[in-house]
């Protein structure tokens, strides 16, 4: 089962730079073991204590998966699952 990931600039370094990589699993959470097996660091930048990491935001074909299944979401072969870290801030 392959499904792209598309990961933000700041996990980069644990893909070599790459921009999109390829994965694998019925679940999200299978996924981001994958990938962490494949490019190693790069699980726990998204995930901590078998959840998603609070300021990370991770979409299954463009829909948030926290409305979803969170960690537990279903992915099918051909998925693209969108990796962006949470934007803070504001004027003062």
């Amino acid at each position: 089962m392959a499904i792209e990931v598309r990961v933000p600039t700041i996990l980069r370094t644990h893909t070599d730079g790459a921009k999109t990589v390829e994965g694998s699993g019925k679940t999200l959470g299978e996924l981001v073991a994958n990938l962490d097996e494949k490019h190693p660091g790069i699980g726990s930048r998204i995930v901590e204590d078998g959840k998603l990491r609070r300021f990370i935001n991770v979409y299954l074909n463009d829909e948030d998966v926290r409305f979803l299944d969170g960690i537990d979401t279903s992915l099918n072969d051909g998925d693209t699952v969108t990796v962006l870290p949470a934007v803070a801030g504001g004027m003062r």
